[in-house]
């Protein structure tokens, strides 16, 4: 009966002790033995018809994959992944699983499989033993500029060198990765593993050129003069929208794309001993807008006296995330909204007063301010983490006639061709408004095909 219940259950993924984890900024999720790994293969049913293929946004060949982790071939699995994925190893430690493939996954007699785990066991595998796939196309040729180095700027970059494609990948950055360097903590991606990711796409032939902002020291135009026959535009949504409310510009008060790039691109938790960028956390600390756990996260670890995100309607994130933060100590507070921020004499936060909501009804899910029930949080640091917006600086400073939405300030394209205007394309973020590393993936293959016909002529 407990052998029958270990193949019930979902194999756990080890983890780093909380005690431990609230100390210092390794990574949590430890990933699986290969003992570990061969148990959970062995509860998938390899169904005829797998759903979990139809959910995953680029159709990774999962019961595939699996069923060859099963059999001991693991370099076998991570090529399956390969073909699909330019990014395996992240994506088995952020993609959103539970939201899309496992909801596919049709094991009857147990638990959903834990795809994300496994793939992450094959993909970090193969990084560790430098296995390479590389099945690239004759050169055509053709030259493609691809302007940020986020997933889907990465994804394009790496199908495109496969196709035969000369790539070379402009970052405003000191280090390409985007998003994955500078919004996601070491604890859930450590930098290592994107640099290993990157250095793959780079063994495809992939150039990459940092510290140039194109729409300033270049700009599309200038691309396509210096010999580009196309561009793509993956620049991602990390400009800050903040809640305009009084005392945001108080000290003490951070954007979360602030406090999340100081310490995951400049490794402020290393000051000053490692690093020259400072970061303070003082007291208690408020995170305003249900985007807010990894600030919440990472305030725990600065050493916050406590640490609450007040949101209205539900926290975003992946569910073992959520729950690891809450076993960190980070509270949730829902059905708030902030009215403004209080200040000191000196300049600096002290307080956020906030507002209950109540729903209007049982079945409408408007929001409605309780009467008289506003309340005070004291706090000596606050992040905003709201929604973010994507930065258009390329599409706006060029000749090219490339169009933009006037509210969430997304660049317009062909929802067929991801194409912008004769020969720009764009995708990820900077076209959907902030989403997951998984979809911006997936527009960077969509987009790849759709550059290789343009610049083939096969329309």
């Amino acid at each position: 009966m407990q052998k029958l219940e270990v193949r019930l259950r979902q194999i756990p993924i080890p983890e780093l002790p909380v005690e431990e984890r609230i100390r210092t900024f390794s990574e949590v999720a430890l990933g699986y033995t290969e003992e570990q790994a061969l148990a959970e293969s062995s509860r998938c049913l390899q169904c005829s018809q797998p759903l979990c293929v139809e959910l995953c946004p680029i159709h990774v060949d999962i019961p595939g994959f699996i069923r060859l982790i099963r059999l001991g071939d693991y370099e076998g699995a991570y090529k399956i992944i390969r073909r699909r994925n330019s990014l395996p190893s992240i994506c088995g430690r952020v993609c959103p699983q539970e939201m899309l493939c496992a909801m596919g996954c049709k094991n009857t007699i147990g638990e959903p499989i834990n795809i994300g785990a496994l793939e992450r066991f094959v993909a970090d595998y193969g990084l560790r033993r430098g296995i390479r796939d590389l099945d690239t196309k004759p050169s055509t040729g053709k030259s493609v500029a691809v302007v940020g180095s986020g997933p889907a700027g990465l994804s394009v970059a790496a199908e495109l060198a496969r196709m035969g494609h000369h790539t070379v990948i402009f970052e405003a950055l000191h280090e390409p990765g985007g998003v994955l360097v500078y919004g996601i903590p070491e604890f859930r991606l450590p930098k290592e593993i994107v640099k290993q990711e990157i250095n793959y796409i780079m063994g495809l032939g992939v150039e990459v050129k940092t510290n140039i902002i194109i729409g300033r020291t270049l700009t599309i135009d200038d691309l396509f003069e210096d010999g580009f026959n196309a561009v793509f535009l993956g620049t991602g949504a990390g400009l800050p929208k903040l809640l305009n409310i009084p005392g945001e510009n108080l000290c003490g008060v951070y954007s979360i794309n602030e406090f999340l790039i100081r310490i995951n691109l400049m490794k402020a938790y290393l000051f000053p001993y490692k690093s020259k960028t400072p970061i303070r956390v003082k007291g208690k600390v408020a995170v305003l807008g249900a985007r807010g756990m990894d600030a919440a996260r990472s305030a725990i670890r600065l050493g916050a006296e406590e640490v609450c995100i007040f949101y209205q309607r539900r926290i975003v994130g992946r569910k073992d995330d959520i729950r690891r933060g809450v076993e960190e100590g980070v509270k949730l507070q829902p059905l708030t909204k902030p009215i403004k921020i209080i200040g000191n004499e000196d300049g600096w936060v002290k307080a956020v007063e906030l507002k209950r909501l109540k729903p209007i009804n049982d079945t409408y899910p408007s929001l409605t301010p309780e009467p008289s029930l506003e309340f005070l949080y004291n706090a000596g640091t606050v992040i905003i983490a709201n929604k973010h917006i994507p930065n258009t600086i390329a599409a706006m400073n060029t000749l090219k006639s490339i169009r933009i939405t006037e509210r969430e300030k997304t660049i317009i394209v062909n929802p067929e061709t991801l194409e912008a205007t004769d020969g720009v394309f764009a995708g990820g973020d900077v076209v959907s408004g902030a989403s997951s590393v998984i979809k911006a993936i997936e527009a960077g293959r969509r987009a790849a095909q759709s550059i290789d016909r343009y610049l083939t002529g096969n329309l």
